[in-house]
């Protein structure tokens, strides 16, 4: 999965600035200050979404702006099929877009409902379902996901601080690179106190 191309996309000054700041180390991640509907190239959008597949707000309603509103009944209808109703915060549905240069969302709650996540662990947690999801994808005969198209996570209704975010989704990536060969409890514990440690409003 190295061969995998991210690309970080907000409007938003700020969120860029930690976005380079927290992924500055990796070659095959690109940062663009701008609106993903202007990129000419992407596999797979992420969805930052809601549990429930009601994307009728923020980065969702500009997906369905751009792709249609079909996909949303598609989304829901996966989230139907698989899990009753109710997508758990920690899953990532890839589902087609039927556009023929654009194949498919990442649907990945970063949250019930829209309420604020800014002291919890979601955007890791909703980065590395992503992850998984389109390695288990790439592991099928479907075309591949080869370029990931990703907004910030959980940093518009989830009110997460940007650099707080942007540490979470690039611990997730740098984990999902260097897998562990074996799991003992010293691997769990740090990686555990890894993903719990904040950014703070001071930069702590």
């Amino acid at each position: 999965m190295n061969d995998l191309h991210l690309i970080l996309v907000d409007p938003k000054p700020a969120l860029c600035r930690a976005f380079q700041k927290a992924f500055h180390s990796f070659t095959n991640v690109e940062v663009v200050q701008g609106y993903f509907e202007r990129l000419p190239t992407f596999d797979c959008m992420v969805s930052a979404a809601n549990s429930f597949g009601l994307m009728d707000g923020g980065v969702d309603a500009a997906i369905i702006n751009f792709f249609g509103d079909e996909l949303m009944t598609r989304v829901q209808q996966r989230i139907l099929d698989a899990y009753l109703g109710e997508q758990p915060i920690g899953t990532s549905l890839i589902v087609e877009t039927q556009h023929p240069r654009h194949l498919y969302i990442a649907h990945t709650p970063t949250m019930r409902v829209p309420i604020s996540i800014a002291e919890t662990e979601n955007a890791y947690i909703a980065m590395w379902a992503m992850l998984l999801a389109v390695r288990q994808h790439n592991q099928t005969d479907a075309p591949p996901i080869q370029v990931i198209d990703c907004p910030g996570l959980g940093t518009a209704t989830g009110r997460m601080l940007f650099d707080e975010a942007a540490r979470q989704m690039a611990l997730a990536y740098t984990n999902f690179l260097n897998p562990p060969t074996k799991i003992t409890w010293d691997f769990a514990g740090d990686r555990h106190f890894q993903v719990q440690r904040r950014v703070t409003y001071d930069g702590v």
